[in-house]
């Protein structure tokens, strides 16, 4: 039998799922171990100890100076400004994509300008929008509407022009308004992928709101971690980045959650 027809039991794919995360934890825990044997003071490759240790105490021992946990307060800074770039973005971009996808008009005007503005590298555009909106919430959380939104917008956009006419001229045929075709025949069919590529754009998100609280902020999981490098801490950086991960892996999961079961009918199976 060939290969592509051997499809895992349900034991054998949770152990091949588990098989590179182990993997990588392996391969560190080896180069850690080598390396402090080594030099005991090196600090780029803390031992797992060492990381689980700080970990614990980031996560419950107060800072002396405000006496608030620290990565508590990041996390929470860091979540308003990420759900709320991408929250806007959805919005736009579902808007924007059921314009385009069904009114010539809007299609003739606006699909040129987004095909471009998704060219624009976002990150360059920082230090205008610091200088624009100043260095506070807003010039964050555009930032992240600025990088996604083209991306999905133009992916929105494709799959409501990908809906038969024939449901279109139907629906006209009973009478609908644009609105009614609208809200009733396409944004049923876009919903499903409107989560999907959410989910897809959630990395570049964290990216540029990492980008942006690296450089001007005051806290936010990106701004701990820059300030840190300084101190070589390594530690504390790798406790930063694997519960930023964990982070992005839950919106992920509750995001396909919501979709299997909002919309039984789809593959949610990004």
């Amino acid at each position: 039998m060939r290969l592509i027809n051997h499809i895992p039991g349900r034991p054998g794919a949770v152990i091949l799922a588990a098989l590179p995360f182990v993997a990588l934890v392996v391969a560190y825990t080896v180069a850690s171990d080598l390396r402090l044997e080594a030099n005991p003071q090196d600090k780029l490759l803390p031992a797992p100890g060492t990381i689980l240790e700080t970990a614990q105490r980031l996560f419950t021992e107060p800072d002396k100076r405000s006496k608030e946990i620290l990565l508590w307060n990041d996390t929470l800074a860091s979540l308003a400004r990420l759900l709320g770039g991408v929250g806007i973005s959805a919005l736009l971009s579902l808007v924007l994509g059921l314009a385009i996808g069904l009114m010539p008009y809007a299609r003739s005007a606006l699909s040129s300008f987004i095909a471009v503005l998704s060219m624009v590298p976002p990150l360059a555009l920082l230090p205008i929008l610091f200088i624009m909106f100043g260095l506070g919430e807003v010039s964050k959380v555009v930032l992240i509407v600025i990088g996604i939104t083209p991306f999905m917008t133009r992916d929105l956009a494709q799959r409501v022009m990908e809906i038969p006419k024939e449901q279109i001229v139907k629906a006209q045929t009973l009478g609908a308004s644009s609105s009614v075709i609208a809200l009733r025949v396409a944004l049923p069919q876009i919903l499903p992928r409107l989560i999907s590529n959410v989910r897809l754009s959630l990395g570049s998100a964290w990216l540029f709101l990492i980008a942006a609280e690296a450089v001007a902020s005051n806290v936010g999981l990106g701004y701990r971690i820059f300030l840190v490098r300084r101190y070589l801490a390594m530690d504390v950086i790798l406790t930063y980045v694997i519960w930023i991960t964990l982070l992005a892996f839950i919106i992920d999961w509750l995001l396909k959650t919501l979709s299997r079961r909002s919309f039984p009918w789809m593959e949610a199976g990004l």
